[in-house]
């Protein structure tokens, strides 16, 4: 399979795997965990499992050296944070328009590759990051005179900016960009599940899950969100670059949807209908594109 598809698929599969979010999310918030809690079990779940993982059937050494430590530590801080970030708008603002608003990371990611990169940003990225964005924009169906919280959105916008940062530091720091794709996603997790320890003052304030259900939840919660998202996210990014795995992103409302009918009730619409049409044609435009001889990996 050329370098090319490969990363394609791998970018789809984290946007896709990132979407069930809500699924696995949603009953722990219901039954009274907290946003601390839930990411704490959610990055420490995720940790045990895929450390158990590389070290009993990939069998890969976990050792990184004292210039990898500091990357590892700040990329896990970035993710971490993105995702704290991302719920505590939810406080202030509607889910629908907070993840709408943190789909701005694509154009984030752009500027910053041709600002400091001088990653070429062409005429189609610009239009697919364009079509894409309009079409989330028709996904999201909010209620009538909901107001629009100016601390929400500037929240998301630092969950957006904290991604992305991610993503592009993944692909260009030079101490971890050719290192193993599961020691990075292993030593991110780890790194980021300090966010949680730290906020719930040394896990003192961890409110405990008392029900299987809710324990399969926060499993499923660390593993198709978490390990599979991180994983194949890190491979999109380094086959593909930063840009195009951004922009492949818009794959992540796409399966928030799919649950919402499925598993919520919600309706398929015309105006939603539309707007999947329009994140696909986007996504497919960023796919079809013709790689220039510029920047072979990220155009």
């Amino acid at each position: 399979m050329k370098r090319q598809t490969q990363g394609i698929i791998n970018g789809a599969i984290a946007a896709a795997s990132y979407g069930t979010n809500p699924l696995f999310a949603l009953p722990l918030f219901a039954a009274g965990i907290g946003v601390n809690s839930v990411l704490f079990y959610r990055y420490a779940f995720a940790v045990f499992i895929y450390g158990l993982w590389i070290f009993f059937v990939k069998k890969d050494s976990l050792k990184i050296t004292s210039k990898e430590f500091f990357p590892l530590l700040f990329l896990g801080l970035f993710f971490s944070l993105s995702s704290l970030t991302l719920f505590e708008a939810f406080r202030y603002i509607e889910a629908g328009i907070a993840c709408t608003v943190l789909f701005i990371y694509p154009v984030i990611v752009a500027v910053i590759m041709a600002l400091f990169f001088k990653e070429k940003v062409t005429k189609t990225v610009i239009f697919s990051i364009l079509l894409t964005f309009t079409g989330i924009l028709m996904l999201y169906n909010g209620k009538p005179g909901a107001s629009l919280n100016l601390y929400g959105v500037c929240v998301v916008l630092l969950s957006a900016l904290l991604y992305a940062l991610y993503i592009v530091g993944v692909k260009n720091i030079k101490s971890v960009k050719h290192m193993k794709t599961d020691k990075l996603s292993f030593y991110v997790m780890l790194f980021g599940l300090l966010v949680y320890v730290f906020n719930l003052k040394f896990c003192t304030e961890l409110q405990i899950i008392d029900k299987p259900l809710l324990w399969l939840c926060t499993i499923a919660l660390s593993v198709f969100p978490t390990i599979i998202s991180l994983e194949t996210l890190t491979i999109g990014i380094k086959l593909v670059g930063s840009t195009t795995t951004a922009v492949l992103g818009a794959l992540e409302p796409l399966t928030a949807i799919l649950f919402g009918i499925i598993f919520f009730n919600q309706h398929l619409t015309v105006k939603i209908s539309v707007g999947i049409a329009l994140v696909l044609c986007g996504v497919i435009m960023i796919i079809t594109r013709k790689k220039q001889k510029t920047c072979p990996l990220n155009c």
